[in-house]
């Protein structure tokens, strides 16, 4: 599918007022990436055809090259023992003269108190196929200790730089999704600026029967709901979402209120 520039900006826009899912240290002793999330025109050529997560990397990479204070050496590094993948560094840069070594994510997470004993065990992917602990130990057991390897310090050294001078952070954004008959979730180690929703299953669709539903692409996913989309009255939405609910799979829905208000959720083909 092939995006208009007016999608990608917006899409772009999107990304910047996605907020990180903690500050400072505060989860994993883990440090957020700290960078003005500024407007700008989105002028990079960009392949709509790449995966989200990948697609995401290339607004980064477009956010990074606007900063004064920021040099980009590398960016998705592959490093490979014995012509293998070990695996891959995202981005290599110098910061306010400080060389880091950065790791992007970008997630949609489902709180679900039914998983696991802590609030950070509690969120989960729309489709229940991955899980933010889950991240976060990749994170710490694989993703962050490549940098230490020996295959990937002779790529270091090609750049004559060393491997300990480089801090490590990762630039974690997200969107969080509270349970619909239990909106009130507090959070205190993650950022609840993050909550922009909430989730129902397909029984609980019937609440909104003067209601008007869209399901966005998932690149739209990114983007803040608008009224400039074509509209669904809920007995055609229930037939067009139950095509992705017997796929087990959890679209993410825009919902237009009768007054007007637009909200943003996940239906889901699994009972919390």
């Amino acid at each position: 599918m092939t995006l208009t520039t007016k999608q990608i900006q917006q899409q772009f826009d999107g990304f910047l007022q996605t907020p990180c899912l903690w500050k400072n240290y505060d989860v994993f002793d883990l440090q957020q990436f700290q960078i003005q999330q500024k407007s700008q025109p989105f002028n990079m050529q960009i392949d709509s055809k790449m995966r989200l997560g990948k697609y995401i990397e290339r607004f980064v990479s477009f956010q990074l090259q606007q900063e004064k204070s920021v040099q980009l050496l590398a960016e998705n590094i592959q490093i490979t023992k014995d012509k293998i993948t070990l695996g891959e560094l995202d981005c290599l840069l110098i910061k306010d003269e400080k060389p880091i070594h950065l790791e992007i994510i970008y997630k949609f997470y489902l709180y679900d108190s039914s998983v696991g004993n802590t609030e950070i065990e509690h969120f989960i992917g729309p489709n229940r196929k991955d899980s933010l602990i889950e991240k976060l130990n990749k994170l710490k057991s694989k993703q962050l200790p490549l940098l230490y390897t020996n295959e990937c310090k002779s790529y270091i050294d090609s750049l004559n730089l060393e491997v300990l001078g480089f801090e490590q952070q990762v630039y974690f954004k997200a969107q969080l999704f509270v349970p619909f008959t239990k909106k009130e979730v507090t959070l205190e180690a993650l950022n609840p600026e993050c909550i922009c929703g909430y989730y129902i299953n397909h029984q609980e669709l019937k609440q909104f029967v003067d209601c008007k539903f869209y399901i966005p692409i998932k690149k739209d996913w990114l983007t803040m709901p608008h009224t400039n989309v074509d509209w669904l009255n809920l007995k055609i939405f229930k037939i067009e979402v139950n095509t992705f609910l017997e796929r087990q799979f959890s679209p993410l829905v825009w919902m237009k209120h009768p007054s007007g208000n637009i909200e943003k959720l996940f239906v889901v083909w699994w009972h919390a």
